[in-house]
């Protein structure tokens, strides 16, 4: 189904019709240049990365729309289309056809989605107040034959809705507004409101907030193929437990923002899922077993048609996933088949339906690696597409040509390459990434899977983005090859980023290692470690790494060796056995490998100072750093944890039961793989930073964290930024602040001159 396509914050224009460009050489350590400096990386005119347009294909698989800044309106963007094998390029909507009636100025259009059949556009304008992942805003709608421009609900408050999306005959389009479900006719006709219990604490068709950091859900409806219904999920959060955020700068008092937040151990949102008509309002909920809080409902698909629904069904745990088949008419379901794990399972993103709905793709480990499989529509046999030693991430699914077109790294997992498959019949594996670019590559194929746009990059190579013919590869546009931070590289001092591989005695770790450029291996150098080694992400990878690259590199040519190592239970496509190690034991196997990975460098690379070790994260890394300093303060002198959740209890139920377990059945795990826990062996320099405005991982663990340190009497230091997110980047100079507070707390306490 389509949604929107989102606005880059740096727009693509005519470089998308550029010939070929070659890209930057592997750096030199003798290149002519000068030292990187912080304005240059995180400074209000910091040169920023290209990234791929906001586009959309077209059903034809051979054209697609993207937006660009207008020539001709000040402030407005042009909806341009661009035809792959013509090489022309039109502009098919104008800024000045998003004027609307009475206005002066364009729309300020933050995303954009075509009607399935062409015809209509639909634009998003979202609220400058609109809270992380969830686009609230205005929503427009653009008749391209007739020209006419009007605003959707425009008799609900301003700035109120969400997921705004067209049904699959392009007659409706569906949208959620105060927690309630609405269709609106695009022809103009009165919208419907097919809810109207939503409210403060029920949310209907769209997710809670844990629901959306973990299951990735926020439009929680589904339209049917045939356009005459919607599948939908309801929440209902009362009794899940309030944390409050407090503004404390918006006003000569201060602003509480409740946020329901589900913690481990605590009432979850209640959980059902139902179907109702698009021309009126009356749901037919499934019937589910057990307790609604105590089982999650991470994905629903239409089954191949529009009589039945898909239903994944998990327990609290997530080790056993029940796949069933709901009735639309009745709410009847019957199971399909169970998918359990020892430790846990993610759900399956997206289940395509292939043979008119009697058979279906599913991803599963249960072969011990992540891989594709065809399963027929009772759920009795499933075909397996992918087999080998190595994890699948799908990326297309082509029924006609009768290819699955998938991510995977056999071989190195470091890096990422594409492949194709066959549906059906022998199994045939080939790979579509030429073996001539070696580094991580992402693709987002057209309908027919003809094109594709292809991102490349290396650990010190900008992306490239192009389109690229499939499956020859042959290269038809550029899009860019970002050439002004080829230019900031190509005019600076650096060497290669080295990749290789740290024997702990039990597990082989990846890692890399940036050197200064002047490297003298005679010398003695402190080292800096980047860390995350959580199970939600992988930190060596040979990709770039934008600004946070260059921060290492700035580092590096001031004299530290920066350095990162993925610890066992990192999400590195490494097969199941690798990731389930982690289960149970979150921020106590992971630091324990940091440091062994960690003194076994010290041995075989003696130009390592260990009197000199520091440690740097964010989010999870600033757990793993606190982890680092805590457990080890032998070994590292210097930590810098940033946005660090502190202690296990404190974060959101799904992520932290399904890895560790519910906290009833695992105390001593919660117990002692929180950091907070053994602050009183703290001897080292620490860095504290937090956003006050923190709603994922709360400003409550600074907080906490710090009146422990004060109860101990440890000396640390500290940063807090007023009503900053998570990621601590809203507001002039944020990143700019930051970072020179950690780059001078690093310079202080982790010389990079020998001190001896």
């Amino acid at each position: 189904m389509k949604t929107f396509v989102k606005v880059s914050a740096h727009l693509l224009t005519v470089a998308a019709l550029l010939p070929f460009r070659a890209a930057s050489a592997e750096p030199s350590a003798i290149a002519p240049t000068r030292p990187l400096e912080l304005t240059q990386i995180f400074g209000p005119s910091a040169v920023s990365l290209e990234r791929r347009p906001a586009f959309e294909w077209m059903a034809n698989g051979k054209s697609y729309t993207a937006l660009e800044p207008s020539k001709s309106t000040v402030g407005g963007v042009d909806v341009v289309r661009y035809d792959i094998g013509a090489g022309s390029r039109s502009v098919v909507v104008s800024a000045e056809a998003l004027i609307p009636a009475g206005a002066t100025k364009p729309l300020g259009v933050t995303g954009y989605a075509w009607s399935p059949d062409e015809r209509l556009l639909l634009l998003e304008i979202a609220a400058q107040e609109a809270r992380r992942n969830n686009p609230v805003g205005d929503c427009w709608l653009l008749d391209l034959k007739s020209r006419s421009l009007r605003q959707l609900g425009g008799w609900l408050p301003s700035a109120s809705l969400l997921y705004a999306e067209f049904s699959p005959d392009s007659r409706r389009i569906a949208y959620v507004s105060g927690n309630n479900l609405y269709a609106e006719p695009t022809d103009g006709s009165k919208p419907i409101a097919l809810t109207s219990d939503g409210n403060d604490l029920v949310l209907n068709a769209r997710a809670d907030l844990a629901y959306e950091e973990e299951f990735s859900l926020g439009k929680a409806f589904r339209w049917s193929p045939d356009s005459r219904r919607i599948a939908y999920w309801q929440f209902d959060t009362s009794g899940v437990g309030t944390f409050y955020l407090i503004r404390n700068t918006d006003g000569q008092y201060s602003k509480p923002v409740p946020q329901r937040y589900p913690k481990p151990g605590t009432t979850n949102s209640a959980v059902k899922v139902g179907v109702v008509s698009a021309d009126a309002p009356g749901t037919t909920w499934f019937v589910l077993s057990g307790d609604p809080r105590n089982n999650y409902v991470p994905r629903i698909d239409w089954a191949g048609d529009s009589g039945s629904i898909l239903i994944q069904h998990e327990n609290r745990p997530q080790n056993i996933n029940n796949v069933q088949l709901g009735d639309a008419a009745s709410g009847a379901v019957q199971p399909l088949m169970v998918e359990h794990d020892d430790a846990w399972l993610l759900p399956n993103e997206e289940v395509r339906w292939l043979d008119h709905g009697r058979r279906f793709t599913w991803l599963s480990e249960r072969d011990g690696w992540m891989h594709l499989y065809v399963v027929s529509r009772d759920g009795k046999r499933a075909d397996l597409r992918t087999p080998g030693d190595f994890d699948v991430d799908l990326k297309n699914i082509d029924e006609k040509s009768g290819y699955a077109y998938f991510i995977a790294s056999p071989g190195n997992v470091t890096q990422r390459y594409l492949y194709r498959a066959t549906l059906e019949g022998p199994v045939k594996i080939e790979r579509l990434t030429p073996a001539s670019a070696p580094g991580t590559h992402d693709y987002d194929l057209a309908p027919g899977a003809r094109w594709a746009f292809h991102t490349f990059s290396s650990a010190d190579r900008p992306p490239v983005i192009d389109v690229v013919r499939i499956p020859s590869h042959e290269r038809q546009r550029l899009a860019t090859d970002n050439p002004k931070m080829n230019a900031l590289l190509a005019g600076t001092a650096r060497s290669a980023t080295e990749f290789f591989k740290v024997e702990i005695g039990g597990a082989v770790l990846d890692a890399w290692l940036i050197k200064p450029p002047d490297f003298d291996p005679a010398k003695k150098y402190p080292l800096l470690v980047y860390v995350y080694s959580e199970p939600a992400g992988q930190t060596v990878v040979d990709a770039f790494g934008g600004d946070r690259y260059l921060w290492h590199l700035m580092l590096a040519q001031r004299g530290y060796l920066v350095a990162s190592v993925d610890s066992r239970g990192a999400a590195a496509p490494r097969g199941h056995d690798w990731r389930r190690s982690i289960y149970r034991q979150i921020g106590i196997l992971a630091s324990a490998d940091q440091v062994a990975a960690i003194r076994r460098m010290i041995v075989d690379r003696p130009y390592i100072d260990p009197a000199r070790i520091g440690v740097w994260g964010w989010s999870g890394g600033g757990a793993m750093t606190l982890n680092a300093m805590f457990r080890y303060p032998e070994l590292y002198s210097t930590g810098i944890a940033i946005a660090s959740p502190v202690d296990q209890m404190l974060y959101n139920s799904i992520y932290q039961e399904r890895y560790m377990g519910l906290p009833a059945d695992n105390p001593t795990g919660y117990r002692d793989g929180s950091p907070i826990n053994f602050a009183q062996n703290l001897r080292g320099n620490l860095l504290i930073i937090h956003g006050t405005g923190d709603d994922n991982v709360h400003y409550q663990n600074a907080e906490l964290l710090v009146d422990r340190l004060i109860g101990l009497n440890k000396r640390f230091s500290m940063m807090a930024y007023p009503n900053r997110t998570h990621g601590i980047y809203e507001g002039a100079n944020t990143r700019l602040h930051l970072f020179s507070l950690a780059t001078q707390f690093l310079e202080e306490h982790l010389p990079h001159r020998d001190p001896r």
